[in-house]
């Protein structure tokens, strides 16, 4: 686990039990992670599920090969399912070292490896570093401070830093939500970063998460052949990719 100097001042984290599903807070009600304490390297939660939608732009067979980035670590279940059941290179950046600990002891999060590795740092900063330019094929954006009021990161310069991360091929996926958040201005700032041909969304969930996807490079898979990737997504890796089709579209 790398460290780089944080802001101190940060929010005590702790967890709650409620049947079978363990939840992560910020020293608040707000839910910033869960996971099922009976199979924690599953995806419980619907909107973090379509934080994975960018698998239905790559060959399925490249996927162990590639490198999944998480900014925002929350219950760590995205890092998880990378690195255990994509079986990807993995790297998180968590500014809090709280969470990392938190997830280490509730929410069994490994130990870094040869292919798993924890940033603590903050990722606005982190993620200008020159290792991590060009280097990263799948992007996951979830930050959120314990308020979960709205992104904490979002502005059309941070974006662009995001694209810079990505390979030819890559994709970001952001999840949009809070009570003082709009989601017409990020996504507004999102295609002012990569293109508005470059966008994708899901509808919102019912819980109010909004899930964006945007692309290094614009692509337009046709339709037979997203449904053939989501149906071999959803028998090799459990998740519901046939259904994402009905609610994730172009944006323009």
């Amino acid at each position: 686990m790398a460290r780089k100097q944080t802001d101190m001042n940060l929010p005590e984290v702790n967890f709650s039990d409620w049947g079978d599903i363990r939840y992560l807070h910020l020293g608040t009600e707000w839910v910033q992670g869960s996971m099922k304490i009976d199979a924690p390297y599953e995806i419980e939660l619907e909107y973090v599920q379509r934080m994975m939608a960018w698998l239905l732009f790559v060959e399925p067979s490249s996927v162990m090969n590639r490198h999944a980035m998480q900014l925002g670590l929350g219950a760590a279940t995205l890092t998880k399912f990378s690195r255990k059941q994509l079986r990807m290179r993995t790297t998180a950046i968590e500014l809090n070292p709280q969470v990392v600990a938190a997830c280490r002891g509730w929410f069994k999060l490994p130990a870094d490896d040869l292919k798993l590795r924890v940033v603590i740092a903050d990722a606005a900063v982190e993620i200008r570093e020159p290792e991590w330019q060009a280097s990263v094929d799948a992007l996951q954006v979830d930050l959120y401070d314990h308020e979960a009021a709205a992104p904490v990161l979002d502005s059309e310069a941070f974006y662009a830093d995001c694209r810079a991360l990505l390979t030819d091929d890559g994709c970001m996926t952001v999840n949009l939500f809070g009570r003082s958040s709009s989601y017409e201005r990020s996504l507004e700032k999102i295609a002012g970063a990569f293109g508005a041909d470059a966008v994708w969304a899901f509808k919102p969930t019912r819980e109010g998460n909004t899930v964006v996807l945007a692309q290094r490079t614009p692509t337009r898979p046709k339709r037979d052949v997203l449904a053939e990737r989501a149906q071999t997504i959803q028998t090799r890796w459990g998740l519901p990719a046939p259904k994402w089709l009905r609610v994730f579209k172009a944006h323009t």
